[in-house]
């Protein structure tokens, strides 16, 4: 843990004014240091920012350009997840030897207890939400922290020696650890998503790998056999490896034998439940379970107690979210599918004619085999956003007529509702993320959520 003495009036320029950065200047503060906001959005108030801050908590606030002299003296610097870090803005503080971190390696460096360290591009938030509900059955101390939307940074000064941390950590929050490690990690899989960031595929995966990089061999990593980014990864893994897959036999691992989860271990397995028990639907989902059921164990908790809350967990918002069944049609809300590969998920998991809203913010990605996962289930695509031409196009090559563009959400709404018949549904799922339209995916799926709510039952 950081020592309060090291960091009393020490100057530290926290980067971004979110919910990272508030936390993280909270969390300086409370350890003596003297945190200064920074938030390039020249069009903030420095008073709406401070406002932000608990009450008692002081930092200076700069808003716009980043002058010279504001490095000065600074001892550290803390970007949010979403500064980039080869950037010229960056290099400014190389060249001054400023040490750059995340949020996740700042409260790791507060906090005590065991840490539970889950990434992968697809089915984070699902996972940790089910491992925190399991670890809590066990422990009487945990925190879900990190990209799930509570800061790490808030519950790390607070942790004891038994504290168990469960955090779910994005790409972004991964380029900035150094000496972050966690008891058990787990990396459920790797796909293309966010290479306007990463540029590309071998960066991406490399960012992902680094949440075992200082794991040792008497900790755990949970890996996915069925990936091939993190089939390769167990091969070079400093942590002892655990498998799980959907689609093969293992002699060692957690696997799917027809509809039963099975555990085996030195040539012998024993099935552990049947996926029609959870609450889950979708092969993602039984991934997510196996995952979790996997990083648990390894923590130590009875599979009794494991399966038990395996049984009762229910989907996290925004993610294969069932709202409502209107006038016949049942609405899904999955609006966390912010890449083409949780889209897949999303449309595989649908049993009926299916409208779906696709669409969104441009992360350089293609669309070819989320359209080709659509396996004549979609009876009308309704595209929005930046995307909507580009998705369009690659829906027609693969021989998608019914696609309607849209200029607005609410108008993409009115035309799911126009379109679908009883026994259909309609499927939030966008495959792209929220930015452009929404702040983020959360305010695109509770407004689809409030949409569908108001929908009368009848005619």
């Amino acid at each position: 843990m950081l020592d309060k003495n090291e960091w009393k009036d020490k100057k530290v320029l926290v980067v971004g004014s979110g919910l990272s950065g508030t936390g993280a200047v909270e969390a300086l503060w409370r350890v003596g240091a003297r945190p200064v906001l920074y938030d390039a959005n020249e069009k903030l108030e420095a008073e709406a920012v401070r406002a932000k801050l608990k009450q008692g908590i002081e930092a200076d606030v700069i808003l716009g350009s980043l002058p010279d002299e504001a490095l000065t003296d600074v001892a550290l610097a803390v970007f949010s997840p979403g500064v980039p870090t080869d950037t010229e803005f960056a290099e400014r503080f190389r060249a001054k030897k400023i040490p750059i971190w995340g949020e996740i390696e700042l409260a790791y460096r507060l906090g005590r207890g065991k840490v539970i360290g889950i990434t992968g591009t697809n089915g984070k938030t699902t996972t940790t939400s089910l491992v925190g509900e399991i670890m809590a059955a066990h422990c009487s101390d945990v925190q879900v922290v990190g990209n799930i939307g509570n800061p790490y940074t808030l519950t790390a000064p607070d942790s004891t020696d038994e504290t168990v941390t469960v955090a779910e950590i994005s790409s972004f929050q991964l380029e900035t650890t150094e000496q972050f490690c966690p008891e058990v990690s787990a990396i459920l899989n790797i796909t293309p998503d966010h290479l306007n960031r990463h540029h590309t595929m071998e960066n991406y995966a490399a960012v992902k790998e680094a949440v075992t990089k200082n794991q040792r061999a008497g900790q755990t990593c949970v890996l996915n056999y069925d990936n091939p980014y993190t089939k390769a990864i167990g091969d070079r893994c400093p942590a002892h490896v655990v498998w799980f897959s959907s689609s093969e036999r293992l002699t060692d691992g957690y696997y799917l034998d027809g509809e039963m989860i099975c555990y085996a271990q030195d040539g012998s397995s024993r099935e552990l439940m049947n996926i029609h028990e959870m609450r889950l639907v979708g092969m993602c989902n039984v991934e997510n379970v196996m995952a979790a059921i996997a990083i648990t164990r390894a923590m130590g908790v009875p599979v009794e107690t494991v399966l038990r809350v395996v049984r009762q967990f229910k989907a996290v918002e925004h993610r294969i979210e069932f709202v409502a069944t209107k006038r016949g049609v049942d609405y899904y809300n999955d609006s966390k599918g912010t890449n083409p590969d949780a889209a897949i998920q999303g449309i595989k998991a649908m049993s009926k004619p299916t409208v779906l809203i696709g669409g969104g913010y441009d992360k350089q990605s293609e669309y070819d085999e989320w359209i080709e996962a659509f396996d004549n289930k979609v009876i009308c695509l309704v595209l929005i956003g930046q995307t909507r031409e580009k998705i369009a196009d690659c829906a027609r090559k693969h021989g998608i007529e019914n696609i309607i563009l849209a200029d607005s959400f609410e108008e993409a709404f009115a035309i799911c509702v126009r379109e679908a018949q009883s026994g259909d549904a309609v499927l939030l799922s966008p495959a792209c993320a929220s930015w452009g339209m929404f702040p983020n995916y959360e305010v695109r799926g509770k407004l689809f959520k409030e949409f569908v709510n108001q929908l009368e039952e009848s005619e």
